[in-house]
């Protein structure tokens, strides 16, 4: 990673994510880079890649490991607020932070092989709610 604190963190290299066929439909996978959460969900044939941090407040948007999807496994779903979003685009549908989108990456492909591509931006860090609540009470 950049090292210099004058600039933005970016992804220093590829990173192997997945096989497209190791997937069904609608499954997500996950993966952690210089301690930032993505998470990606083949939907269609295709592989679509976000960091997993709400745009509204900056948490993840898993329920569990893994799980990402609303009741009727249509959109991205956020656990902390319920928000909505495409699987397709990121963009935000329902919630507080309609028409906002998440944060996209960009994924190189070999054949069957998936990988996060180098020189991207590095999300800030996610928002720890219960470390933030801790510290409110002191």
């Amino acid at each position: 990673m950049v090292s210099n604190p004058d600039t933005q963190q970016s992804i220093d290299r590829d990173y192997f994510l997945c096989c497209l066929s190791d997937l069904e439909d609608l499954q997500t996978i996950e993966l952690t880079i210089a301690d930032r959460q993505l998470f990606a969900i083949r939907q269609d044939n295709q592989l679509f890649a976000y960091w997993n941090s709400c745009p509204h407040m900056g948490v993840p948007l898993n329920w569990r490991p893994e799980r990402f999807l609303d009741l009727d496994r249509t959109f991205l779903q956020c656990s902390s607020h319920g928000a909505l979003f495409q699987i397709h685009d990121g963009e935000c549908v329902a919630g507080p932070c309609v028409s906002d989108h998440l944060t996209v990456i960009s994924l190189k492909a070999e054949g069957d092989h998936y990988f996060i591509s180098a020189n991207q931006p590095l999300p800030a860090p996610l928002i720890n709610l219960r470390a933030a609540a801790m510290r409110d009470l002191d």
